[in-house]
């Protein structure tokens, strides 16, 4: 089944910046001290951009949509035009993970939260890495 013109438009209207969840998770790090950039590429040369960028702990946070990332708690497959559904979010989930072992390799850690995490909790997750991988004085980084 070829995809209705609703559904089009209204997939076409799903903000992949800036969404609620982002916002809350960025008022909360900001609120904990934590200063830190925006839809930035943690990698020159690679077309991968970060929702949240700490430079120099090299920690870039994803903020991913449950239906865009195919969610194992709340994926679904829909069944009008599913084997092109399906091909997408299996696409984005191979380049999620490419995306991770690219940053790896140049020594960023990739953190993944869910739309549908707790956003306080995620932001004292993110904290917590951030803080154990900024550079301190006298400490080899």
């Amino acid at each position: 089944m070829e995809t209705t013109p609703e559904t089009r438009a209204r997939m076409s209207r799903q903000r992949s910046r800036n969404t609620e969840v982002e916002m809350v998770l960025r008022r909360a790090l900001h609120a904990a001290g934590l200063r830190y950039r925006v839809h930035r590429r943690p990698i020159k040369g690679v077309r991968r951009e970060a929702d949240i960028v700490f430079g120099p702990a090299k920690v870039a946070v994803f903020v991913d949509g449950c239906f865009w990332h195919g969610c194992p708690e709340h994926a679904t497959w829909p069944k009008r035009n599913s084997d092109f559904w399906r091909t997408k979010i299996e696409g984005n989930r191979r380049r999620d993970l490419d995306t991770d072992s690219r940053l790896a390799a140049t020594g960023w850690l990739a953190v993944r939260v869910w739309e549908h995490e707790e956003p306080l909790g995620a932001a004292d997750r993110v904290r917590g890495i951030v803080e154990s991988r900024r550079p301190r004085p006298g400490r080899q980084p």
